[in-house]
Protein backbone atom coordinates (compact mmCIF):
# COMPACT_ATOMS: atom_id res chain seq x y z
CA UNK A 1 0.00 0.00 0.00
CA UNK A 2 2.98 2.65 0.85
CA UNK A 3 3.79 2.13 -3.02
CA UNK A 4 1.19 2.71 -4.17
CA UNK A 5 0.47 6.20 -1.71
CA UNK A 6 4.02 7.31 -2.54
CA UNK A 7 3.48 7.25 -6.18
CA UNK A 8 0.76 9.43 -6.05
CA UNK A 9 1.92 11.65 -3.43
CA UNK A 10 -0.05 10.88 -0.50
CA UNK A 11 1.76 10.91 2.81
CA UNK A 12 1.00 10.28 6.25
CA UNK A 13 -0.72 13.00 7.63
CA UNK A 14 -2.36 15.37 3.97
CA UNK A 15 -3.71 18.87 4.31
CA UNK A 16 -6.82 19.32 3.01
CA UNK A 17 -7.24 22.37 1.22
CA UNK A 18 -5.18 23.51 -2.11
CA UNK A 19 -4.61 26.18 -4.97
CA UNK A 20 -0.95 25.48 -6.45
CA UNK A 21 1.45 23.20 -5.95
CA UNK A 22 3.00 25.45 -2.74
CA UNK A 23 -0.50 26.17 -1.54
CA UNK A 24 -1.72 23.23 0.70
CA UNK A 25 -3.69 24.67 3.90
CA UNK A 26 -5.78 22.99 6.45
CA UNK A 27 -6.48 24.75 9.73
CA UNK A 28 -9.41 21.82 10.52
CA UNK A 29 -10.15 18.81 12.14
CA UNK A 30 -8.24 15.62 11.82
CA UNK A 31 -9.72 13.07 8.86
CA UNK A 32 -8.86 9.51 8.96
CA UNK A 33 -9.64 7.50 5.56
CA UNK A 34 -10.12 3.84 6.36
CA UNK A 35 -10.15 1.13 3.41
CA UNK A 36 -14.04 0.23 3.67
CA UNK A 37 -12.28 -3.89 2.59
CA UNK A 38 -10.13 -4.13 5.88
CA UNK A 39 -10.98 -1.57 8.12
CA UNK A 40 -7.51 -0.31 8.26
CA UNK A 41 -6.35 2.79 8.28
CA UNK A 42 -4.89 4.48 4.89
CA UNK A 43 -3.89 7.76 5.81
CA UNK A 44 -4.66 11.48 7.72
CA UNK A 45 -6.53 14.22 6.44
CA UNK A 46 -6.37 17.90 8.46
CA UNK A 47 -9.31 19.50 6.99
CA UNK A 48 -10.07 22.86 6.22
CA UNK A 49 -12.14 24.99 8.37
CA UNK A 50 -14.13 28.10 7.38
CA UNK A 51 -11.55 30.44 7.38
CA UNK A 52 -8.84 28.30 4.56
CA UNK A 53 -11.92 27.41 2.67
CA UNK A 54 -12.56 31.42 1.94
CA UNK A 55 -8.26 31.85 0.98
CA UNK A 56 -8.90 28.87 -1.21
CA UNK A 57 -12.64 30.39 -2.77
CA UNK A 58 -10.70 33.28 -3.13
CA UNK A 59 -8.05 32.46 -4.94
CA UNK A 60 -10.75 30.61 -7.19
CA UNK A 61 -12.23 34.18 -7.77
CA UNK A 62 -8.50 35.97 -8.73
CA UNK A 63 -7.67 33.27 -11.21
CA UNK A 64 -10.97 33.38 -12.67
CA UNK A 65 -10.60 37.25 -13.86
CA UNK A 66 -7.15 36.02 -15.94
CA UNK A 67 -8.56 31.96 -17.09
CA UNK A 68 -11.71 33.79 -18.59
CA UNK A 69 -9.58 36.30 -20.88
CA UNK A 70 -7.26 32.77 -21.91
CA UNK A 71 -8.07 31.76 -25.42
CA UNK A 72 -10.47 28.66 -25.20
CA UNK A 73 -7.75 26.40 -27.49
CA UNK A 74 -4.59 27.27 -25.11
CA UNK A 75 -7.40 26.38 -22.08
CA UNK A 76 -7.81 23.30 -23.91
CA UNK A 77 -4.35 22.53 -23.67
CA UNK A 78 -4.11 22.45 -19.89
CA UNK A 79 -6.97 20.03 -20.18
CA UNK A 80 -5.56 18.18 -22.90
CA UNK A 81 -1.76 17.97 -20.38
CA UNK A 82 -4.40 16.46 -17.51
CA UNK A 83 -5.82 14.06 -19.36
CA UNK A 84 -2.60 12.66 -20.58
CA UNK A 85 -1.36 12.97 -17.29
CA UNK A 86 -4.31 10.58 -15.75
CA UNK A 87 -3.07 8.17 -19.03
CA UNK A 88 -0.15 7.38 -17.16
CA UNK A 89 -1.50 7.00 -13.52
CA UNK A 90 -4.54 4.75 -14.72
CA UNK A 91 -3.47 1.83 -12.95
CA UNK A 92 -2.47 3.48 -9.55
CA UNK A 93 -4.74 5.76 -9.35
CA UNK A 94 -7.98 3.60 -10.25
CA UNK A 95 -6.35 0.98 -7.34
CA UNK A 96 -6.17 4.08 -5.15
CA UNK A 97 -10.22 4.20 -5.55
CA UNK A 98 -10.87 0.87 -5.21
CA UNK A 99 -8.28 0.74 -1.55
CA UNK A 100 -10.62 3.58 -0.61
CA UNK A 101 -13.85 3.49 -2.07
CA UNK A 102 -14.03 -0.40 -1.96
CA UNK A 103 -15.44 -1.09 -5.91
CA UNK A 104 -13.48 -3.69 -7.40
CA UNK A 105 -10.20 -2.76 -9.95
CA UNK A 106 -11.71 -3.14 -12.94
CA UNK A 107 -14.34 -0.58 -11.98
CA UNK A 108 -11.60 1.66 -10.55
CA UNK A 109 -9.21 1.99 -13.22
CA UNK A 110 -12.66 2.01 -15.59
CA UNK A 111 -13.75 5.41 -13.38
CA UNK A 112 -10.57 6.65 -14.57
CA UNK A 113 -10.38 6.04 -18.01
CA UNK A 114 -13.96 8.14 -17.59
CA UNK A 115 -11.88 11.20 -16.47
CA UNK A 116 -9.40 10.69 -19.48
CA UNK A 117 -12.84 10.55 -22.06
CA UNK A 118 -14.48 13.34 -20.89
CA UNK A 119 -10.89 15.48 -21.17
CA UNK A 120 -10.53 14.48 -24.58
CA UNK A 121 -14.36 15.59 -25.49
CA UNK A 122 -13.21 18.66 -23.50
CA UNK A 123 -10.31 19.64 -25.71
CA UNK A 124 -12.25 18.91 -28.77
CA UNK A 125 -14.95 21.00 -27.46
CA UNK A 126 -12.19 23.57 -26.80
CA UNK A 127 -12.06 24.76 -30.36
CA UNK A 128 -15.83 24.61 -30.73
CA UNK A 129 -17.67 27.07 -27.92
CA UNK A 130 -19.69 28.82 -31.12
CA UNK A 131 -22.70 30.70 -31.26
CA UNK A 132 -25.02 31.36 -33.79
CA UNK A 133 -25.74 34.26 -36.43
CA UNK A 134 -28.80 35.74 -37.30
CA UNK A 135 -29.90 38.79 -39.74
CA UNK A 136 -31.42 41.98 -38.32
CA UNK A 137 -34.17 43.69 -39.41
CA UNK A 138 -31.82 46.84 -38.85
CA UNK A 139 -29.73 47.63 -42.24
CA UNK A 140 -25.89 47.29 -41.88
CA UNK A 141 -26.27 45.10 -38.65
CA UNK A 142 -26.12 41.52 -37.88
CA UNK A 143 -26.95 39.89 -34.63
CA UNK A 144 -24.83 37.22 -33.01
CA UNK A 145 -24.52 34.82 -29.47
CA UNK A 146 -20.81 34.20 -27.99
CA UNK A 147 -21.09 32.31 -24.77
CA UNK A 148 -18.79 33.96 -21.87
CA UNK A 149 -17.18 32.15 -18.95
CA UNK A 150 -19.92 31.57 -15.70
CA UNK A 151 -17.37 32.16 -12.79
CA UNK A 152 -15.88 30.63 -10.15
CA UNK A 153 -17.85 27.28 -9.47
CA UNK A 154 -18.52 24.68 -6.59
CA UNK A 155 -18.41 21.32 -7.31
CA UNK A 156 -19.67 19.02 -4.58
CA UNK A 157 -19.09 15.06 -5.33
CA UNK A 158 -20.03 11.66 -3.82
CA UNK A 159 -17.73 9.00 -2.54
CA UNK A 160 -19.40 6.27 -4.86
CA UNK A 161 -17.88 8.08 -8.12
CA UNK A 162 -14.71 9.57 -6.00
CA UNK A 163 -12.91 11.22 -8.94
CA UNK A 164 -14.65 10.47 -12.20
CA UNK A 165 -18.05 12.99 -11.14
CA UNK A 166 -15.13 15.56 -10.38
CA UNK A 167 -13.41 15.44 -14.09
CA UNK A 168 -16.96 15.39 -16.05
CA UNK A 169 -17.68 19.32 -14.25
CA UNK A 170 -14.00 20.38 -14.11
CA UNK A 171 -12.92 19.37 -17.52
CA UNK A 172 -15.79 20.88 -19.20
CA UNK A 173 -15.76 24.24 -16.89
CA UNK A 174 -12.02 24.76 -17.82
CA UNK A 175 -12.17 25.13 -21.18
CA UNK A 176 -15.17 27.00 -21.15
CA UNK A 177 -13.07 29.85 -18.71
CA UNK A 178 -14.47 28.70 -15.49
CA UNK A 179 -11.86 27.77 -12.35
CA UNK A 180 -13.49 25.87 -9.61
CA UNK A 181 -13.34 24.92 -5.84
CA UNK A 182 -13.89 20.99 -5.45
CA UNK A 183 -15.62 19.77 -1.89
CA UNK A 184 -15.24 16.06 -2.25
CA UNK A 185 -16.85 13.09 0.12
CA UNK A 186 -15.10 13.02 3.42
CA UNK A 187 -15.22 9.48 2.64
CA UNK A 188 -13.23 9.74 -0.15
CA UNK A 189 -10.57 12.07 0.73
CA UNK A 190 -7.09 10.70 -0.56
CA UNK A 191 -8.86 10.39 -3.90
CA UNK A 192 -9.09 13.85 -4.38
CA UNK A 193 -5.99 14.69 -3.13
CA UNK A 194 -4.01 12.43 -5.55
CA UNK A 195 -5.98 14.88 -7.85
CA UNK A 196 -5.21 17.58 -6.71
CA UNK A 197 -1.62 16.75 -6.85
CA UNK A 198 -2.14 15.83 -10.72
CA UNK A 199 -3.82 19.05 -11.65
CA UNK A 200 -0.70 20.66 -9.31
CA UNK A 201 1.74 19.51 -12.04
CA UNK A 202 -0.30 20.38 -14.79
CA UNK A 203 -0.97 23.97 -13.84
CA UNK A 204 3.07 24.42 -13.14
CA UNK A 205 3.64 22.93 -16.54
CA UNK A 206 1.54 25.98 -17.87
CA UNK A 207 2.44 28.87 -15.31
CA UNK A 208 -1.15 29.16 -14.04
CA UNK A 209 -2.64 28.48 -10.30
CA UNK A 210 -6.06 28.64 -9.07
CA UNK A 211 -7.65 26.72 -12.01
CA UNK A 212 -8.57 23.31 -9.80
CA UNK A 213 -8.56 24.14 -5.88
CA UNK A 214 -9.44 21.48 -3.40
CA UNK A 215 -11.68 22.03 0.48
CA UNK A 216 -11.87 18.79 2.24
CA UNK A 217 -14.03 19.62 5.16
CA UNK A 218 -16.80 18.20 7.18
CA UNK A 219 -20.76 18.64 5.56
CA UNK A 220 -21.55 20.72 8.52
CA UNK A 221 -19.76 23.54 8.29
CA UNK A 222 -18.32 23.41 4.87
CA UNK A 223 -20.82 22.06 2.70
CA UNK A 224 -23.53 24.78 3.73
CA UNK A 225 -21.05 27.74 3.34
CA UNK A 226 -20.22 26.64 -0.17
CA UNK A 227 -23.92 26.25 -1.17
CA UNK A 228 -24.47 29.65 0.13
CA UNK A 229 -21.30 30.94 -1.14
CA UNK A 230 -22.41 33.93 -3.38
CA UNK A 231 -19.14 34.13 -4.97
CA UNK A 232 -19.66 30.39 -6.53
CA UNK A 233 -22.55 31.52 -9.44
CA UNK A 234 -22.66 27.21 -9.52
CA UNK A 235 -22.89 25.00 -7.69
CA UNK A 236 -22.83 20.90 -9.10
CA UNK A 237 -23.68 18.80 -6.73
CA UNK A 238 -24.22 14.76 -6.74
CA UNK A 239 -25.83 13.22 -4.11
CA UNK A 240 -28.61 11.86 -2.27
CA UNK A 241 -32.37 13.42 -3.92
CA UNK A 242 -32.93 14.89 0.18
CA UNK A 243 -29.18 17.02 -0.06
CA UNK A 244 -30.40 17.90 -3.48
CA UNK A 245 -33.47 19.54 -2.75
CA UNK A 246 -32.10 21.65 0.05
CA UNK A 247 -29.15 22.63 -2.56
CA UNK A 248 -31.51 23.83 -5.43
CA UNK A 249 -33.27 25.50 -2.36
CA UNK A 250 -30.57 27.33 -1.46
CA UNK A 251 -28.67 28.00 -4.22
CA UNK A 252 -31.51 29.25 -5.60
CA UNK A 253 -32.59 32.13 -2.98
CA UNK A 254 -29.18 33.91 -3.87
CA UNK A 255 -30.22 33.44 -7.63
CA UNK A 256 -27.37 30.91 -8.08
CA UNK A 257 -27.17 27.95 -10.55
CA UNK A 258 -27.48 24.37 -9.85
CA UNK A 259 -26.64 21.17 -12.02
CA UNK A 260 -27.36 18.24 -9.59
CA UNK A 261 -27.56 14.18 -10.00
CA UNK A 262 -29.37 12.59 -7.97
CA UNK A 263 -30.64 9.42 -6.72
CA UNK A 264 -33.24 7.13 -8.30
CA UNK A 265 -35.43 4.28 -8.32
CA UNK A 266 -34.49 2.78 -11.44
CA UNK A 267 -36.10 -0.14 -12.45
CA UNK A 268 -36.21 -2.57 -15.39
CA UNK A 269 -39.29 -3.57 -17.40
CA UNK A 270 -38.57 -7.73 -18.92
CA UNK A 271 -41.40 -8.54 -21.45
CA UNK A 272 -42.35 -11.60 -22.28
CA UNK A 273 -40.30 -12.05 -25.63
CA UNK A 274 -37.40 -10.49 -23.80
CA UNK A 275 -34.04 -12.58 -24.06
CA UNK A 276 -34.12 -13.85 -20.95
CA UNK A 277 -30.09 -14.06 -21.02
CA UNK A 278 -29.70 -10.70 -21.45
CA UNK A 279 -32.28 -9.34 -19.22
CA UNK A 280 -30.32 -11.50 -16.30
CA UNK A 281 -26.97 -10.17 -17.33
CA UNK A 282 -28.13 -6.31 -17.06
CA UNK A 283 -30.11 -6.88 -14.18
CA UNK A 284 -27.05 -8.13 -12.27
CA UNK A 285 -24.80 -5.77 -13.19
CA UNK A 286 -27.36 -2.43 -12.49
CA UNK A 287 -27.69 -4.32 -8.95
CA UNK A 288 -24.53 -5.45 -8.09
CA UNK A 289 -22.25 -2.76 -10.02
CA UNK A 290 -20.23 -0.85 -7.17
CA UNK A 291 -22.03 -3.20 -4.49
CA UNK A 292 -25.31 -1.12 -5.42
CA UNK A 293 -24.72 2.14 -4.86
CA UNK A 294 -25.05 3.95 -7.78
CA UNK A 295 -27.26 6.26 -8.41
CA UNK A 296 -28.01 4.38 -11.78
CA UNK A 297 -27.89 1.07 -9.71
CA UNK A 298 -30.97 -1.60 -10.48
CA UNK A 299 -33.98 -1.05 -7.69
CA UNK A 300 -36.92 -2.74 -9.17
CA UNK A 301 -37.22 -5.64 -11.72
CA UNK A 302 -41.17 -5.00 -13.71
CA UNK A 303 -41.29 -8.49 -14.91
CA UNK A 304 -44.67 -9.81 -16.63
CA UNK A 305 -46.16 -12.93 -14.66
CA UNK A 306 -45.80 -15.46 -18.05
CA UNK A 307 -41.70 -15.25 -17.44
CA UNK A 308 -41.61 -14.12 -13.68
CA UNK A 309 -40.75 -18.01 -12.22
CA UNK A 310 -38.02 -18.05 -15.05
CA UNK A 311 -36.42 -15.01 -14.71
CA UNK A 312 -36.62 -15.23 -10.88
CA UNK A 313 -34.56 -18.68 -10.69
CA UNK A 314 -32.74 -17.27 -13.50
CA UNK A 315 -31.12 -14.42 -11.12
CA UNK A 316 -31.12 -16.95 -8.03
CA UNK A 317 -28.70 -19.06 -10.17
CA UNK A 318 -26.66 -16.31 -11.39
CA UNK A 319 -26.13 -14.17 -7.62
CA UNK A 320 -24.95 -17.50 -6.21
CA UNK A 321 -22.16 -17.38 -9.12
CA UNK A 322 -21.30 -13.60 -7.78
CA UNK A 323 -17.87 -13.74 -6.37
CA UNK A 324 -17.43 -11.55 -2.92
CA UNK A 325 -13.98 -10.68 -1.79
CA UNK A 326 -11.39 -8.17 -2.30
CA UNK A 327 -12.17 -5.45 -4.81
CA UNK A 328 -7.92 -5.19 -5.44
CA UNK A 329 -8.42 -9.19 -6.33
CA UNK A 330 -8.97 -9.46 -10.44
CA UNK A 331 -11.24 -12.82 -8.92
CA UNK A 332 -13.53 -10.49 -7.11
CA UNK A 333 -16.74 -9.09 -8.76
CA UNK A 334 -18.44 -7.24 -5.97
CA UNK A 335 -16.33 -5.32 -3.31
CA UNK A 336 -17.84 -4.28 0.11
CA UNK A 337 -20.32 -1.14 1.00
CA UNK A 338 -18.49 1.73 2.11
CA UNK A 339 -19.05 2.18 5.92
CA UNK A 340 -20.89 1.22 8.45
CA UNK A 341 -24.10 3.65 8.00
CA UNK A 342 -24.56 1.46 5.06
CA UNK A 343 -24.60 -1.85 7.05
CA UNK A 344 -27.21 -0.04 9.52
CA UNK A 345 -29.64 0.79 7.01
CA UNK A 346 -29.52 -2.94 4.76
CA UNK A 347 -30.46 -4.58 8.07
CA UNK A 348 -33.26 -1.87 9.16
CA UNK A 349 -34.57 -2.70 5.42
CA UNK A 350 -34.37 -6.33 5.81
CA UNK A 351 -36.19 -6.73 9.14
CA UNK A 352 -38.93 -4.20 7.27
CA UNK A 353 -39.37 -6.97 5.11
CA UNK A 354 -39.53 -9.71 7.05
CA UNK A 355 -42.00 -8.48 8.94
CA UNK A 356 -44.40 -7.83 6.00
CA UNK A 357 -43.79 -10.87 3.58
CA UNK A 358 -45.71 -14.38 4.59
CA UNK A 359 -43.10 -17.02 3.70
CA UNK A 360 -39.37 -15.67 3.82
CA UNK A 361 -36.07 -18.22 3.45
CA UNK A 362 -32.72 -17.42 3.54
CA UNK A 363 -29.70 -18.49 1.16
CA UNK A 364 -26.21 -19.01 2.51
CA UNK A 365 -26.62 -16.43 4.66
CA UNK A 366 -23.77 -16.38 6.71
CA UNK A 367 -22.05 -13.36 8.93
CA UNK A 368 -18.28 -13.16 9.88
CA UNK A 369 -17.36 -10.13 11.84
CA UNK A 370 -13.04 -10.05 12.90
CA UNK A 371 -13.26 -5.64 12.31
CA UNK A 372 -15.18 -6.58 9.75
CA UNK A 373 -18.73 -7.60 8.55
CA UNK A 374 -19.68 -9.87 5.35
CA UNK A 375 -22.74 -10.87 4.51
CA UNK A 376 -23.38 -13.57 1.74
CA UNK A 377 -25.78 -13.80 -0.83
CA UNK A 378 -29.63 -13.58 0.30
CA UNK A 379 -32.81 -14.10 -1.05
CA UNK A 380 -36.36 -13.36 -0.09
CA UNK A 381 -39.83 -14.86 -1.70
CA UNK A 382 -42.83 -13.46 -0.45
CA UNK A 383 -46.09 -15.45 -1.35
CA UNK A 384 -48.58 -12.25 -1.48
CA UNK A 385 -49.89 -9.50 -3.68
CA UNK A 386 -46.59 -6.72 -3.26
CA UNK A 387 -47.57 -4.00 -0.55
CA UNK A 388 -46.95 -0.83 -0.16
CA UNK A 389 -43.12 -1.59 0.82
CA UNK A 390 -42.24 -3.63 -1.52
CA UNK A 391 -42.95 -0.13 -4.20
CA UNK A 392 -40.65 1.96 -2.00
CA UNK A 393 -37.30 2.51 -2.06
CA UNK A 394 -34.86 -0.42 -1.26
CA UNK A 395 -31.60 -0.18 -0.65
CA UNK A 396 -29.74 0.00 -4.40
CA UNK A 397 -28.62 -3.52 -4.64
CA UNK A 398 -32.26 -5.18 -4.12
CA UNK A 399 -33.61 -5.76 -7.05
CA UNK A 400 -37.58 -6.50 -6.66
CA UNK A 401 -40.06 -8.44 -9.15
CA UNK A 402 -43.28 -7.33 -9.83
CA UNK A 403 -45.04 -9.41 -12.21
CA UNK A 404 -48.00 -7.69 -14.27
CA UNK A 405 -51.46 -8.02 -13.23
CA UNK A 406 -50.51 -10.04 -9.64
CA UNK A 407 -53.40 -12.70 -9.38
CA UNK A 408 -53.77 -13.95 -5.88
CA UNK A 409 -50.71 -15.62 -4.19
CA UNK A 410 -48.67 -14.92 -7.76
CA UNK A 411 -44.90 -14.78 -6.72
CA UNK A 412 -43.29 -11.58 -5.75
CA UNK A 413 -39.78 -12.01 -5.50
CA UNK A 414 -36.98 -10.06 -3.66
CA UNK A 415 -33.51 -11.01 -4.47
CA UNK A 416 -30.31 -9.05 -2.68
CA UNK A 417 -26.92 -9.67 -3.12
CA UNK A 418 -25.17 -7.32 -0.43
CA UNK A 419 -21.75 -7.53 0.63
CA UNK A 420 -20.81 -5.38 3.77
CA UNK A 421 -17.06 -4.79 4.90
CA UNK A 422 -16.44 -2.10 7.89
CA UNK A 423 -14.60 -1.30 10.29
CA UNK A 424 -15.56 -3.42 13.46
CA UNK A 425 -18.52 -1.90 15.57
CA UNK A 426 -20.20 -3.29 19.11
CA UNK A 427 -23.32 -1.98 18.46
CA UNK A 428 -23.55 -4.02 14.96
CA UNK A 429 -22.25 -7.10 17.09
CA UNK A 430 -25.01 -6.86 19.02
CA UNK A 431 -27.71 -6.16 15.72
CA UNK A 432 -26.15 -9.31 14.14
CA UNK A 433 -26.48 -11.54 17.14
CA UNK A 434 -30.40 -10.69 17.63
CA UNK A 435 -31.44 -9.94 14.07
CA UNK A 436 -30.36 -14.31 12.31
CA UNK A 437 -28.94 -15.38 15.83
CA UNK A 438 -28.79 -19.17 14.10
CA UNK A 439 -26.46 -17.65 11.20
CA UNK A 440 -24.44 -15.39 12.81
CA UNK A 441 -20.87 -16.33 13.52
CA UNK A 442 -19.34 -13.54 15.71
CA UNK A 443 -15.42 -13.29 16.69
CA UNK A 444 -14.18 -11.02 19.43
CA UNK A 445 -12.18 -7.48 17.61
CA UNK A 446 -8.97 -7.93 18.12
CA UNK A 447 -8.12 -4.21 19.06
Amino acid sequence: MKTLLDKLKIESRNKGGCTCTDEWIGGGEALTSYSPTSGEAIADVEMVNEASYDVVVERSVAAFKTWRSTPAPIRGQVVRDLGNRLRELREPLGELVTLEMGKVKAEGVGEVQEMIDICDFAVGLSRQLCGSTMHSERPGHRMYEQWHPLGPIGIVSAFNFPVAVWSWNAALAAVCGDTMTWKPSPQTPLTAIAVQHICNEIMSDHNVSGIFNLTIGDNSSIAPRMIADARLPLISFTGSTKTGKIVAENVGARMGKTLLELGGNNAIIVEPDANMDLAVRAILFGAVGTAGQRCTSTRRVLVHKSVATQLTDSLVTAYQQITIGDPLDAATLMGPLIAEQSVQNLLRQLNRLLRRVEKSYLAEMSFRIDRAILLNPQSFACHRKPSRFTKRRLPRSFTSCNTKRLKKRSVCRTLSRKVCRVRFSQRTCKQLRSFWPQRAQIAESQT
